[in-house]
């Protein structure tokens, strides 16, 4: 993964400092299948970025890995692929939870 430069707090201008890259799980436990969904869905490697006068967090992925993309789906609507993990499809607001 390329370094990120440090970077100023959009929320209080302070410095941002590396603390590490890490896997963030992707998906969501359920009631039905557990946590097999979330053990499916995979993971995405980000850096870990936090400013050190206010504790604002970001995180930042490679720039043009597809590997590190979020999953796509389609929406039963409209038929448009988006991230797996939209509440709500983001182009014609079909609620998946409705």
């Amino acid at each position: 993964m390329h370094q990120v430069p440090k970077t100023f707090c959009m929320r209080c201008y302070g410095t941002m400092e590396s603390i590490g890259i890490e896997k963030i799980q992707l998906g969501q436990t359920g009631l039905l299948l557990g946590i097999w969904n979330n053990i499916f869905a995979g993971s995405m490697l980000v850096e870990i970025y936090v400013c050190s006068e206010c504790g604002k967090v970001e995180f930042y992925t490679e720039a043009g890995d597809d590997s590190q993309k979020l999953p796509q789906k389609n929406c039963p609507k409209c038929e448009r692929k988006h991230d797996f993990d939209y509440p709500k499809c983001p182009f014609c607001k079909y609620s998946y939870f409705d």
